[in-house]
């Protein structure tokens, strides 16, 4: 249950964030807003041998938007998206940490969490090993691959010396974030965290591997149309890549320093299917007790969520199932909810998907736009809720709800809501 005293309360007064449609976050929030795909031809790598030749990539991006380009050499592609997306975000939330004090540095977190992370680095360095030989290999490769360095690079950047972690969890990673964040908070470990996902995986041996297990949508010749969450014609998700990151502080912390308040995280929750190591628990169950547990803690009534920001992958498995996991943790309350789904914009971003789909819940609240669900044009049976069509809608949007489901079984869920003194 969230606490009411404001040294425990969490707020969000930073966005910043690196997608497949927009380099910033106020690119981002308007071109989700208008509905634009981010989906296009494979343009990293020669992928004309591959079944899949399509993907949701970052477009036009310069590493050294967050960090120096000595650094951004040695480093990989997620962390130049969390670097900047990093610096966005506290730049967003107006903090300077120049004048902090040790004491102060100390209640500081950083929380960035990924799916691979620099898997770049395993493959680059196997190829140059057996090609041109082991010394050729670079001496920053393991602190590149670590998935941990995005978050202890952002740590370094600003002098942070409170708790710093990542946790991999596949696609429920930066869901997982939130939660992390609001426990350190609730427990009063830290006043501020510098949190949320990333994720750069667009490699061809992924490609091949998601391709070979039918994850991956094949409508090579409309790759702005290829992902269509909950549509019936759906064929699989569109890879992408990018990342959100966010400011996370004590409601107490951010209106002493005057700060602006986007949003209020209230609960969030975790849950295992326990079931198989990629397909959802065809039922639901895991996933709609994850969403009740959060709105649970969030001490939210099911009516009193207006929307829910889906996971939504375009996957035939996982939006039966997660429409049937909603109507399960709502009962008839889902069928008054919006639902909508940003993976049919900006693609599937594994580690990154959970916190860009966070931006888009804080967004509604924040502006009063939800924003849609593009590419919706066959309804299916088994999918017949309300997905917010294609066009963005007005509404008053009070809490938000944020699914993120990973491989595994892993049943992550976040709870936001509008802040009131």
């Amino acid at each position: 249950m969230p606490s009411h005293d404001p040294a425990r309360r969490a707020v969000i007064t930073g966005l910043g964030a690196v997608t497949p449609i927009g380099n910033d976050h106020p690119t981002f929030w308007a071109n989700a807003k208008a509905g634009v795909s981010g989906g296009g031809p494979i343009t990293h790598f020669d992928a004309s041998n591959l079944d899949v030749r399509i993907a949701a990539e970052v477009k036009d991006f310069d590493p050294a938007t967050g960090m120096d380009r000595k650094m951004a050499r040695r480093m990989s592609r997620f962390i130049h998206f969390a670097m900047a997306a990093g610096k966005e975000a506290v730049a967003d939330a107006g903090l300077d940490f120049s004048d902090w004090t040790p004491e102060q540095r100390d209640r500081a977190a950083v929380v960035v969490n990924t799916g691979g992370g620099g898997l770049e680095q395993v493959i680059d360095g196997h190829v140059t090993t057996e090609t041109r030989g082991p010394r050729f290999v670079s001496p920053f490769a393991i602190p590149a691959l670590s998935g941990s360095m995005a978050a202890c690079l952002l740590s370094m950047e600003y002098g942070l010396t409170g708790p710093v972690q990542t946790q991999v969890a596949a696609c429920a990673s930066s869901v997982i974030t939130f939660l992390d964040a609001l426990r350190m908070i609730e427990r009063g470990e830290v006043d501020v965290v510098i949190g949320g996902g990333t994720e750069a995986p667009l490699l061809k041996m992924g490609f091949a591997a998601l391709s070979n297990m039918g994850a991956l949508s094949r409508n090579n010749d409309d790759p702005e149309g290829a992902s269509r969450p909950f549509d019936k014609e759906r064929d699989g998700f569109l890879f992408g890549e990018g990342g959100a990151i966010m400011v996370i502080e004590t409601a107490e912390h951010a209106l002493k320093r005057g700060a602006t308040i986007h949003a209020e995280l209230v609960g969030a929750a975790l849950t295992a299917d326990a079931f198989h190591i990629s397909a959802p628990e065809p039922t639901g169950r895991g996933a709609a007790m994850a969403m009740r547990k959060a709105y649970q803690d969030a001490d939210l009534a099911p009516d009193e969520i207006d929307f829910v920001v889906a996971h939504g992958t375009s996957t035939p498995l996982n939006d039966v199932t997660e429409t049937k996991a909603i109507k399960a943790a709502f009962g008839d309350h889902a069928y008054k909810l919006a639902v909508s789904s940003p993976k049919s914009m900006v693609g599937h971003l594994l580690g990154g998907a959970g916190a860009v789909a966070a931006a888009i819940g804080i967004g509604a609240i924040r502006e009063g736009v939800i924003a849609p669900t593009i590419n919706y044009h066959t309804p299916d049976p088994e999918c017949d809720l309300d997905y917010v069509p294609n066009e963005a809608r007005e509404a008053r949007v009070d809490a938000v709800m944020v699914n993120g489901f990973g491989f595994g079984g892993q049943n992550a869920v976040a709870v936001f809501k509008r802040f009131e003194e």
